[in-house]
């Protein structure tokens, strides 16, 4: 699926992961925008932080797959493993400038500074139930986990508190996810759970729509801010999206976070004495190790100039937030070391930028900055079971995520 003006010096991006460290170092060498492919179609990566920032607020970048030319001439199809990423139908992720705004202002009503104070409580009480199960199942000494336990099912829990969603039904939300987003799972079955998701987020829907209650997915369906309701697709759009990202990115933020801090004693350290906050370890984790790899993708309804290069109208643009966090004329020739006292840690893009920065990034931190103290002191001899390089990453294209986590203390 490739075609003469793309063939010259295309990176290769690995679906399977096996060297996410090299694929970075090779993006940030051919920037600010490289020629990539993914999984036989060509693109553009973004990855380098001030074009990056120029080009999500660039009005001619779109999320609207139909701009993609090759989407309308059929050369992708619904086979393509990645396109579940991209066409995920109708919601604030897929839609751009009024229409965003209308689906996405009741996702930040709802995510108010004064409503994540309020759902404090309830992410301490959640991590609490969580880290009493990590200490059954590892107060002998056994390797534990600590993804499977700990990490994963929190921001599921969290999320799903928000949302209205029954917490019964989170091992097969977990797995229908898990699915959908490991490129090993045969396009068929990604396709079937695709309409699975559909299915449920529909039928919480009309359970809410019959029966609302204090809760977000409530919020979207009792639209009372005078303009146009949301409709039922636009509504179950916006759920399917906000569960997927409300859990997947912060998995990685929690375990990247403590993967950084475990093979970085000193800086442990620092956080231990009182000498480092939490807040700059978090933000430095979200510059170096970013949860979200690559994010796909923006398409070009015009020519845009970048540098001496032309993205070309109807091309599709890749914004490769792990390469653009490791720039080294933002964040200086250190860029790939670990430095939480860093000056611009915060000058990071990990959760977009622009009209459709993550709605949910103040949760994201809010869920870090409550999780990782309260693992760290109830185990303050937590340590790695496996040397760091046996930590491997899930087969997962655009996120940073990791097959397992192996703990004990």
């Amino acid at each position: 699926m490739t075609d003469e003006k793309h063939r010259i010096a295309a990176i290769s991006i690995d679906p399977l992961v096996r060297d996410l460290a090299g694929e970075t170092e090779r993006l940030r060498a051919a920037g600010p925008l490289a020629r990539i492919e993914l999984l036989g179609v060509p693109a553009w990566s973004v990855t380098e932080h001030a074009v990056a920032r120029k080009l999500l607020t660039d009005p001619r970048l779109v999320k609207d797959i139909d701009a993609w030319s090759l989407w309308t001439s059929g050369t992708v199809t619904r086979q393509w493993p990645l396109i579940g990423m991209i066409d995920t139908g109708r919601s604030m992720f897929t839609v751009d400038g009024a229409e965003h705004r209308r689906l996405r202002i009741k996702t930040t009503q709802a995510l108010t500074a004064r409503r994540l104070d309020a759902l404090r409580p309830a992410i301490e009480r959640l991590t609490d139930e969580l880290l009493d199960d990590l200490d059954a199942a590892g107060r002998d000494g056994s390797v534990v986990d600590l993804k499977a336990l700990f990490a994963y099912p929190l921001p599921m829990r969290v999320i799903s508190e928000l949302m209205g969603v029954d917490r019964a039904d989170h091992p097969m939300l977990l797995a229908w996810y898990k699915a959908f987003f490991s490129l090993l799972t045969p396009q068929d079955e990604r396709l079937r759970v695709i309409d699975e998701l559909d299915s449920y987020f529909t039928d919480l829907v009309r359970e809410k729509t019959a029966s609302p209650t204090d809760d977000l997915t409530s919020a979207f369906i009792l639209a009372d801010d005078g303009g146009e309701p949301l409709t039922e697709e636009e509504v179950v759009g916006n759920l399917k999206a906000l569960v997927a990202a409300g859990h997947e990115t912060t998995v990685g933020l929690l375990l990247n976070t403590l993967r950084a801090l475990l093979t970085h004693p000193e800086h442990l350290r620092r956080l231990r004495d009182g000498d480092l906050e939490w807040k700059a370890a978090i933000e430095e984790t979200l510059r170096w190790d970013t949860p979200v790899t690559h994010l796909l993708m923006r398409f070009a309804t015009e020519d845009i100039p970048v540098a001496d290069t032309v993205i070309p109208e109807g091309d599709g643009v890749v914004l490769s937030y792990r390469a653009i966090g490791r720039d080294t004329t933002l964040h200086g020739p250190d860029a790939d070391t670990f430095d939480p006292t860093r000056p611009t840690s915060h000058r990071h893009t990990a959760f977009g930028h622009g009209p459709h920065i993550c709605p949910g990034a103040a949760l994201a931190r809010l869920e870090a900055t409550i999780a990782l103290p309260a693992l760290l002191t109830r185990f303050p001899t937590l340590t790695l079971a496996v040397p760091a390089e046996e930590i491997h990453n899930l087969p997962v294209l655009t996120q940073n995520d990791l097959e397992s986590f192996p703990v004990r203390w």
